[in-house]
């Protein structure tokens, strides 16, 4: 019976080229897919275009829509809100750093969009944004 010599056992090899191709890829693939996981869950409208838009991205974000028709809708909900200062105050008791989106058609009557602001200052909202369109 042979036996083996220390000096003659090979040695495992690690290829850690591959991993670092596959790390980086995965990488890469999970950057991009973040991209697209952010939605605004409202009704679409035609907005203003603004060269300074930007979107928001907070967990606590309310969105208030104003359509041409002068109806105001309140975040989710799909038909017009009569009780908007309730369901304003409701959301500021839940989290005081609420932030409120005032989504206005630009065909909307100015008039009904400043009383939306109105309500949301007399309401007591520390944090109000306005939606636009980024400008191409």
């Amino acid at each position: 019976m042979r036996r083996r010599d220390f000096r003659e056992r090979t040695q495992p090899l690690v290829m850690i080229i591959p991993m670092i191709d596959i790390m980086l890829f995965l990488l890469v693939f999970f950057m991009l897919g973040t991209l697209y996981m952010t939605q605004t869950n409202s009704l679409p409208v035609n907005l203003p275009q603004a060269s300074s838009a930007a979107k928001e991205t907070r967990p606590n974000v309310v969105t208030i829509t104003v359509l041409e028709s002068g109806e105001v809708l309140f975040d989710k909900d799909s038909a017009p809100s009569q009780q908007l200062g309730e369901k304003i105050h409701a959301a500021l008791s839940a989290d005081a750093e609420t932030i409120f989106v005032l989504r206005g058609d630009k065909n909307s009557r100015y008039e009904s969009v400043v009383a939306v602001l109105d309500l949301l200052k007399k309401s007591g909202a520390r944090k109000v944004s306005i939606a636009t369109e980024i400008k191409p």
